[in-house]
């Protein structure tokens, strides 16, 4: 007898990146990745549909100067479940077509969840989207997106926000994330992992990591500190104070003082601190350990001096920064 065919236990879920002329490249390609991956390790079936759309001529390219080729907007009311607006130079001249942005507003109360990736957020702005909602986007527009969109709360430091269907996420590679938090939610946090591995992710980063690393923002002065910063993260439970750091360093204090503000804009204390805050966020968001032990273990001795470097920081104390980014 002839096989029988292989069916999906549930129709692929239609998902649709909208794009545009000067669209940046990797806020197309990244969520299609993430989609694309998911349909090759998400078990019985294909869990995903992804396309790409745009209005106008199919035919676009991209910042980057690839050329695409994208379907047509869809109608609508047509059935969708996830709808991906990516970000670019051209999101401005995009947010200024008022058809477009009405296609997007009715193709918004469609869906399941809306999602923007980087400048992508501007778009949801003008549909009237993010009205009285968090969101995040690049941190380089993060002030011109609140200046904009008043009624919006934006919060310039999260790798990606969700509030209720409405998801935003950072600049470029932020839109990776965001989607690999879309395929979580629907098949769970496994498969979400196994998509990060195949694509030779590093990590896969909570919404609430900040959009860039305190060790990145100190590589400036990497060539002449990079020891002293492995040495930093390495014993950040143990003393780190100023003689602590010059003695591993080599330097007097007062010299470590001086040449390390002038090769990374910070003193060693503020650098401390902040790299004490990023692995408190981390073991916030990702484990269950209490407070008081993630307090111990990053280096601070109590949780009311995590707190205050918390609220300087993040402006949240640590149990409100678990409670909207803990998983």
């Amino acid at each position: 007898m002839p096989k029988s065919p292989r069916f999906s236990p549930d129709p692929p879920r239609p998902v649709e990146v909208l794009a545009f002329p000067s669209v940046q490249l990797l806020d197309v390609a990244g969520p299609l990745q993430v989609f694309a991956t998911a349909n090759e390790h998400g078990g019985a079936g294909t869990p995903y549909a992804p396309r790409v759309i745009a209005a106008g001529d199919p035919g676009l390219t991209a910042s980057a100067g690839l050329r695409l080729v994208a379907d047509p907007l869809p109608d609508p009311d047509a059935p969708v479940d996830t709808l991906v607006i990516a970000g670019g130079p051209g999101v401005v001249a995009a947010c200024d077509d008022a058809a477009l942005v009405a296609w997007v507003r009715a193709r918004a109360g469609r869906a399941r969840r809306v999602a923007s990736v980087c400048t992508g957020a501007f778009l949801l702005g003008a549909a009237g989207l993010l009205d009285g909602r968090r969101a995040v986007t690049h941190w380089t527009q993060c002030g011109a997106l609140a200046a904009r969109y008043r009624r919006a709360r934006i919060e310039p430091d999260p790798i990606f926000v969700r509030d209720g269907p409405v998801w935003s996420s950072a600049g470029v590679t932020a839109g990776i994330d965001l989607t690999l938090a879309l395929v979580e939610e629907d098949l769970g946090r496994a498969t979400a992992l196994a998509v990060a591995r195949h694509l030779v992710m590093f990590l896969k980063r909570p919404g609430g990591q900040a959009q860039f690393s305190a060790a990145l923002a100190l590589q400036a002065g990497e060539e002449r500190f990079g020891r002293l910063h492995a040495f930093i993260a390495e014993n950040l439970s143990g003393d780190l104070s100023l003689p602590t750091l010059a003695a591993a360093a080599g330097m007097s204090a007062r010299s470590l003082s001086r040449h390390y503000l002038e090769a990374t804009g910070l003193t060693p204390a503020k650098a401390v601190e902040r790299l004490r805050v990023e692995a408190a966020r981390c073991a916030l968001a990702e484990t269950a350990q209490p407070v008081k032990r993630v307090a111990r273990t990053c280096g601070f001795g109590s949780e009311e001096t995590m707190r205050r470097s918390f609220l300087r920081h993040v402006a949240a104390t640590p149990q409100e920064y678990r409670a909207r980014f803990g998983g």
